[in-house]
């Protein structure tokens, strides 16, 4: 029951980015700011942390055998980085630290998640 719910959300998830993708130029490509994620519900969140988990996903499996080494894909460092993270864990730190720096708000929930959960985790996972 709950890997069917997970598929649903993913499915939206998936669902709404190509409606927005599809719609834009690439000089047009939205970006989710803090803004957008503080106003956004917890499924929303979360369906936009399952959009990111299924790139890196569909990136590795893109792959194979032969991964990208860390020069030519940011993937590789992004996954260690992450190491040990869930999709609630990585929620509750982007929503503790929007709720901690309310004057940057306008800074891109990618950024935020590289700068504060990708670098710190690569220094604990080499």
């Amino acid at each position: 029951m709950m890997r069917t719910s997970w598929r649903a959300l993913m499915a939206a998830a998936c669902m709404m980015l190509a409606l927005v993708v599809s719609n834009a130029r690439a000089d047009e490509v939205p970006v989710v700011t803090g803004e957008h994620w503080t106003k956004s519900s917890e499924q929303v969140k979360k369906a936009y942390l399952i959009g990111i988990a299924n790139v890196v996903q569909l990136e590795a499996a893109y792959a194979g055998t032969n991964p990208p080494s860390e020069a030519q894909s940011t993937v590789p460092r992004f996954v260690r980085g992450l190491k040990g993270h869930t999709l609630d864990s990585v929620r509750s730190a982007l929503d503790a630290w929007y709720a901690a720096h309310p004057d940057r708000l306008a800074r891109p929930v990618l950024e935020t998640i590289w700068f504060e959960l990708v670098v710190p985790g690569l220094a604990k996972n080499p």
